[in-house]
């Protein structure tokens, strides 16, 4: 998987992992039942709305709060292809790789695309298309390493392929 194509929802600062995924449903570690109230708390629409291969777009402080990683887990079962943001909370970025879930910091994309946009995110060049308004922006590359993290679905299925 080199790229991601899709509709982009969008979200301003500070989205924290208790608006990702409400604490009230951590008693589950099931991927199809996290992802059911992935932003339910931010975005009611989310859920009915999201269709395999969307994007999120937000801006600074993406995935602040606790450090669970049921937050990357339920973006990604929801069907999310990439995250853009200004910035990520770092263990929020942590997370996401070590489970397989494309994000990139890239603060021109975050500020050009809305809500509604169709997005095109290139991992080998960390181009982002907005398909929409015909415009470009130049996010950070996923190195190689990650790209091989990612498309083993995560750090897990990596290592015990390496093996």
């Amino acid at each position: 998987m080199n790229n991601a194509k899709g509709t982009v929802f969008k979200y301003g600062d500070n989205v924290d992992t208790d608006v990702i995924i409400p604490a009230r449903y951590l008693n589950s570690s099931d991927p199809a039942e996290l992802a059911a109230h992935c932003m339910e708390d931010i975005d009611k629409s989310f859920i009915s709305q999201v269709k395999k291969g969307d994007i999120i777009v937000a801006e600074k402080n993406f995935g602040c709060g606790s450090s669970r990683e049921h937050a990357p887990i339920a973006i990604k079962a929801a069907g999310v292809s990439c995250v853009i943001a200004e910035t990520f909370a770092r263990i929020f970025y942590r997370n996401a790789i070590n489970i397989g879930l494309p994000i990139i910091e890239c603060p021109e994309a975050a500020k050009g695309i809305e809500a509604g946009d169709e997005v095109e995110v290139n991992f080998d060049t960390g181009i982002i298309t907005n398909l929409t308004k015909g415009t470009t922006f130049k996010g950070q590359a996923f190195p190689e390493f990650m790209q091989k993290i990612i498309a083993s679905e995560g750090l897990i299925n990596y290592i015990n392929r390496e093996k």
